[in-house]
Parts: structure tokens; sequence; C-alpha cells
């Protein structure tokens, strides 16, 4: 039962491509919020849209861009769901409009015919005139939408024009309901339907609106079929039945719909589309796609783009990250001096909540920088360029060119990536891709590259070798999620065909600037909410391991270790008793933060689990280290600060700490009084952060993407894939 004090609630469908959410966002400006469909994991984009005639207030939704009904992926899913009133809290939308490119109006209007089969009033939106009318198109928008029987309103999304006639229509159509016109049904497919609806009678068979019944006798998978209540075995049958009764009938299930419902829309556009007598001549879009599309130039060039994209990444990000550093560091100041006399406390604000915000916020400037990129190559057309290029690559190894964004999105951040895969309609290749794209070499690795390439290979081998080994290791994990994909295509569902990869490419634009920054900010926002919430309550809990037990013995026995060595001149050269400069306090402090970390429960442990890493070269410091990376990998610099008895202000640049580095001595063992670090350590250390998972929130968000055992089995593959590189590469290297 529709509830009468609902918001009016329209929603926006159409095909890839077309400018759907381009006029989603003219329609609702920055009224718009982005969640999660109930259940799934599916983005919802939802806004509010002022109407122009009376100012009424209604709520507009961005469906994903979908070819049809017949369901694969998760966002064509959601598309069927929503309309069909069993996505949105059991509502469906009060009206549809239906985003057309006038280009490609028989296609387009494929979708359009299926949608009408649900019932629900219709609007249709003839995107894109401005091309058409360059390319000599003329449409008889008012005889369209007279043979249609619904309203029919030419707009250009990127120049709002006919907007005000779209919401005025929009008006109308809420009152009067239009509905367009179907397709009158052979008797063998009536059949077909009437025999479904009889054997789903009592199972939502008597409920299910016409459209429903057709996606189930006409799609191999449907959305539908998962709202049955009768055993899966029962209702297969009755589907089953249904289809072979239609093939007895001289139909092909599979075929039967589109070549009907072309049958039907056919002799509608008659009269209605018309190409103006012009010399056919190449377009520009054609002209550029000589170069971008070549197998040679085009891979060069996209080369040389994703270069530019990734060095400005980091070069324009670099001063608000510094920027943001430094206001942490003021804030934990602050935080610091505000609770001196509660140490506990002090500790958790200043390690564990500013730090644990500090921790993700910091990557946010790389993030934004990205996906303004991201945003603008898509807009411009370029991106699905880029996917066609990337098909012929990842075709050997089970992905498709779908798999290109998320993958290219991973190496700012595996989470935004993750949802990215999303759009991919082959299950298997989704699923490859969601598990190879930790691999890629997120922005929270930088630091442990900058740091140990600046204490071991810079000052040995120089500049160009450090940039060169800094470049390289950006790309071990790509080369390892080759073989790895390869592997997994043979293994999951071995006996299931590849789903062909079809991408259309979409004319070059100038892109809207505005809109550009507003999916920039929307990417991240969405970051910080989802990422960073998860990054939060890890680092709170990985603060507790490192603080507790807090033994008060620790602290006087260090205290008075060290004024015996002050006071026998070892340290300073100086006797002073108990009394301390500036110097020797902060020293003083350092150790007995460096004991405390180390009777800690995660000290502890990492001194435990160290033998298992010793064959990579790692003592428990590095251990401890990387077990306590685990929220956010940049954390082991810290950490190693920490325990170095250096402050937990030390970064990837700090000389201190690569000093330090640079003369740890093994502590106890076969190796006492070795050095810790060497390029074979360094370098094991670097491939080890390369491989494995990239941070918790990853680990969240695949569980929330596919389940807590795909998790579980991703992360516990990447860690022994990375420790056993590591391991690789410390023992080969000590033997040069």
């Amino acid at each position: 039962m529709s509830d009468p004090t609902a918001p009016t609630r329209i929603a926006l469908i159409g095909n890839p491509n077309t400018g759907k959410t381009s006029l989603f966002n003219t329609l609702t400006g920055l009224r718009q919020r982005v969640g999660n469909y109930s259940g799934v994991t599916v983005e919802k984009k939802t806004g509010i849209w002022l109407l122009p005639l009376s100012g009424r207030e209604v709520e507009l939704i961005d469906l994903p861009g979908t070819y049809s009904l017949s369901a694969k992926s998760l966002d064509e899913r959601v598309a069927v769901d929503v309309m069909t009133g069993h996505g949105l809290a059991g509502r469906a939308p009060d009206l549809v409009v239906v985003v057309v490119d006038v280009e490609n109006l028989r296609r387009n209007l494929f979708l359009a015919s299926q949608a009408s089969e649900l019932g629900v009033p219709m609007v249709i939106a003839l995107n894109c005139w401005d091309v058409a009318e360059k390319k000599g198109l003329q449409i008889d928008s008012k005889l369209l939408e007279q043979r249609l029987g619904v309203p029919v309103v030419p707009t250009v999304a990127k120049r709002k024009s006919g907007v005000a006639e779209l919401g005025k229509a929009v008006e109308s159509a809420l009152e009067t309901k239009p509905q367009m016109a179907r397709p009158q049904w052979p008797p063998a497919v009536r059949k077909a339907l009437a025999k479904l609806r009889e054997g789903l009678a009592g199972e939502h068979g008597e409920s299910l609106r016409d459209g429903e019944l057709q996606r189930l006798l006409f799609d191999r998978q449907s959305a539908v079929r998962e709202r049955l209540q009768k055993p899966v075995d029962a209702h297969e049958a009755i589907i089953c039945g249904a289809r072979k009764q239609l093939y007895q009938d001289g139909f092909q299930p599979d075929a039967a719909e589109s070549t009907l419902r072309y049958r039907f829309l056919t002799p509608l556009l008659n009269d209605v589309l018309e190409r103006q007598a012009m010399m056919r001549k190449r377009s520009t879009s054609e002209s550029i796609d000589q170069l971008l599309l070549h197998k040679f130039w085009g891979l060069l060039v996209f080369v040389g783009m994703m270069y530019v994209v990734f060095q400005s990444v980091y070069s324009w990000a670099g001063p608000a990250m510094d920027l943001i550093e430094g206001a942490v560091g003021w804030l934990q100041g602050i935080a610091a001096e505000q609770l001196t006399a509660t140490p506990m406390l002090q500790s958790l604000v200043v390690d564990g909540i500013i730090g644990g915000v500090g921790a993700f916020v910091v990557f946010l400037p790389q993030i934004l920088v990205l996906f303004f990129f991201i945003a603008l190559l898509e807009a411009t057309g370029y991106m699905a360029r880029a996917a066609f290029l990337m098909d012929k690559l990842f075709q050997w190894c089970g992905l498709n060119g779908k798999s290109f964004v998320p993958l290219l999105t991973s190496f700012a951040c595996a989470i935004p990536g993750i949802m990215a895969t999303r759009t991919i309609n082959d299950r298997k290749a989704r699923l490859i891709t969601i598990l190879i794209a930790p691999l890629m070499s997120c922005s929270a690795r930088l630091p442990v590259y900058l740091l140990l390439i600046g204490a071991f290979i810079e000052p040995r081998y120089g500049p160009g070798v450090a940039g060169a080994t800094l470049f390289g290791m950006h790309f071990v994990g790509a080369l390892i999620a080759a073989p790895i994909a390869w592997i997994l295509n043979r293994c999951i569902d071995k006996g299931r065909p590849p789903i062909p990869f079809v991408m259309e490419l979409p004319h070059y634009r100038v892109p809207q600037i505005s809109l550009v920054f507003l999916r920039m900010y929307e990417s991240g926002k969405e970051f910080v909410l989802r990422a960073g919430t998860v990054i939060f309550a890890m680092t709170i809990v990985i603060w507790a391991l490192l603080y507790f037990p807090r033994p008060d013995a620790i602290e006087t026995e260090t205290r008075t270790r060290f004024i015996s060595e002050v006071t026998e001149g070892r340290l300073s050269g100086q006797s002073g008793g108990a009394e301390f400069d500036a110097t020797e306090s902060a020293e003083l402090e350092a150790r007995i933060a460096a004991r405390y970390l180390e009777q800690s429960y995660m000290g502890r442990f990492g001194q435990w689990v160290q033998p298992v890493f010793a064959p990579a070269g790692y003592d428990w410091k590095i251990t401890v280290g990387v077990l306590a990376s685990f929220p956010a990998r940049e954390i082991i610099v810290s950490t190693l600060g920490i325990i170095y008895a250096l402050g937990d202000e030390v970064d990837e640049t700090s000389g201190d700490l690569r000093n330090t580095l640079s003369n740890a001595k093994w502590e106890s063992g076969p190796r006492e009084g070795e050095p810790v670090f060497n390029i074979p350590v360094a370098l094991s250390i670097m491939v080890f952060f390369a491989l494995c998972m990239q941070c918790g929130a990853t680990l969240a968000v695949i569980a929330k993407e596919l389940n807590w055992w795909w998790s579980a089995a991703s992360f516990f593959a990447l860690t022994a894939i990375a420790w056993l590189a590591a391991v690789v590469v410390y023992q080969v290297g000590m033997l040069f």
C-alpha cells in the first residue's frame, strides 16, 4: 500500500553514456546524498529536485546505467529491483524518466519498452539533442510522443537546456500517469506467460507484474527469481516448463524478446528520425580514435597519460598532505599539554583518536587528485577507450576492460577501487578483480618505500637508482597480480564461460568542470565515511595492543638505568644525578616509550612470531612494525620511531630514523652484534608491503562486497604470498 505522506519518488533510468548522471546532477545540484541500497553494496544516489511550476520537492533516484532489464551485474539487478518496488522499502517509483541518446534512439527505446511493462508512468528525455543536430539528425519529437503515448522532451543536460520543459512534463505526468505503448505479444508468448503465472500462484505469482513475469520467462538469470518463496527446484521447474513451452511454439526464449520488441519499435520510428543529405566525412571522435585506439601509439599515449596522472597525484597532493600532517601534529601537541595529568587518556586522545583520524585524512589529498583525473577522463570519453585498450591485455588472465578502472583506482586506495567493480557484469571477472585489487600499490605504502630507499638505496647508488627503485616498487604488485588472476580464472567456476566484453565508446566531449569537482567531492566523502571509520576503529584497537599492559616497574627500571648511565658519563659526558637537560629528558621519555612498546601485547606477540619472519631478515622490532601497520601501512614509520626510542614524531624523511636504522644491531641470537638492516632487508620489507593486504579497511570492504570467507581467504593468501616473496628477495639478495 502506498503511503500518502511519503515524498514523490522519480527514477532516472537509461543506457550508459546517455548523459543520465549529468542530467541528475543538473536537476539536483548539491541536494544529493550517496549511500547503499538496503542489503546490497551497490551505490544509491538520490537527490531533491524542485519542480519548476509548483516548486514541489520530489525525490530523484539516479539508477545505475543499463542496456536492458535482463540483469546480470549487481548494478543492473538493482535497477530491476527499484523499478519493481523491491529495492526501496517496498515502494516502486511514482514515475520514471527514461534518458535516451538521440543518436541511438531505437536501441535506447528498447530499455524504455521493457520498463513500460512494469506499469510505471513514464516521461522520455531525448538527451544530447545538440550533438544530433550537428550531425544532421532531425527528430520529430511530437510525432514520437504521439506514437509512444508518453511525453517526449528534448534536453541537453550539460547546458541545462530543456530542463524547465522536462520539469513541466513531469508535473503533468504525475497527474495524468501516462503509459508507454506496449507490444502485442504473439499467442505463444501470452500462453507461456499465463502458464508461468498459474504455476507461481500463491508464491507472489498473482502479484507479479507482466514485466516481472517476462523477466522470468526471457532471462536465464533474473533478480525476480530471488524473490520467489518456493523451493529453488520447484520454481526452477515451473520457469523451465514455461520456457520449454515457448520453444516448442517456435520461439527461442533467449532471443524472443529482442526480436519482438525491435519488431514493435521499428515502425514506430518511421518518419520520426531523418538524416539530412550530407557528405559523409569522418567525425572528430573517429579521427581522434585513429590515434588513441592504435595498437602501438594508443598504448604509448595511455602510458604517458597515466604517468602524468600519477606524477600529479604525488606533486599536487604533497603540500596539502604536509599541511594536514602539521595540523595533526599541532592538535596532538595541544591535547598532550591539556591531558598531562592522565597519561592513559593523553595517549588515547593523542595517539589513538587524533593519530587515528590523521592516519587516513592525510591521504585524502591524493585520493581527491586521483579522482579529479578519473572524473575528467570519464567526462571527456577517454576512460572508455582506455578500458578498450586494456581489454586486450586483460583477456588472457580472465579479466576484461571493465576491470581497468577499479584496478587503476586501487593505486590510490583499494577501497573505492573495489567498490568500482560493481559495474562488472561477469561475476567471475568481478570476483578476481576484487581479490587482486589490494596488490596495486596504494598511497599508504609510499612512506615505507621513501624511508627505506632514502636510508639504504640512495646513499649507495645515487638518486637515479633510487628513483627507478621507487618507480619499480609501484608495479611489483601489478606484475604478481597478473599470474594470480590467471590461476584464479582457472580455479573458480571452471565450467563457466566468460561474458563477452561489450562497451560503448561515447563521443569525446568538453567536460563540465562543476560535475568533475562534484564527482571528486563525492569520492572523497565516500572514502572518509567508509574507509575512515574502519581505519579509525582499527587504529584504536592497535593503540590498545601497543599501550597495555603498562606496569610502573618498567618506567622505574628504565629511569634508574638512565640515571646510572648519565652519572657514569656514558651518555653525554656530564654527571648530573637525576637532573637532566632538555635533550636528556627527551631521550629518557623515548626510552621509556620504547620499553613499554616492547612489553606491550603487540610487542610480545611480535617477539613470539619473529621466528616466522627470521628467514626474511626481520628482527622482532621490524616484526612488531609490520603487525602494527595493519590498520594503515604507513604506521610502521612511527612505530619504528617509538621502538628505536626516537619518539613518534618521525616521518619517512627523518634523518635520525634513517641513521638509526642504518646502525641498528641484532640484540640477541646467532646474529648478535650484526647489522639488522642492509639492502636485502630493505628490499624484503618493501616487497612484503607491496604484496600484503593494503589495510584493515580494505579487508572490511572485501567482506561487504563478497563475504567474510573471501575476505579472510584473501588476507591469508596475500600474507603468505608477501612472506614468500620477502624471503626469496632476502635470501637471494644475501647471496650477492
